[in-house]
């Protein structure tokens, strides 16, 4: 691990399945993929129309591109109750062996 860079905090990998819904439908649903060892760090936040909207960097060891571990945009992070929605993946500026992970928390209000 570099200097400066705490992969302190388990976070739980979950992307999005269709699941049926037992009348020959699917429902939207999580399947998990694994924990991830992650820094977490609050960026800005803002609230409007009921819901308040947290940023968060949040930083990863990289996985091979293709790779079931690696995260993708569109997947999430759970974190207990709390969900973290990934809007972006890039390396990270800590070096190459990490990811940089642009993700939102919504809470309702």
């Amino acid at each position: 691990m570099r200097p400066g860079v705490r992969l302190s905090r388990p976070l739980v990998l979950e992307v999005p399945v269709r699941l049926a819904d037992g009348a020959g439908g699917f429902v939207p649903g999580w399947e998990v993929r694994g924990t991830l060892w992650a820094e977490v760090v609050a960026r800005r936040g803002r609230e409007g129309a009921g819901v308040a909207r947290a940023s968060y960097r949040i930083t990863v060891r990289a996985a091979p591109q293709g790779a079931p571990s690696r995260p993708l945009a569109g997947q999430r992070l759970r974190d207990g109750a709390r969900l973290f929605a990934i809007a972006a993946v890039t390396e990270s500026a800590a070096g190459p062996g990490y990811l940089t992970l642009w993700a939102e928390e919504e809470v309702g209000a």
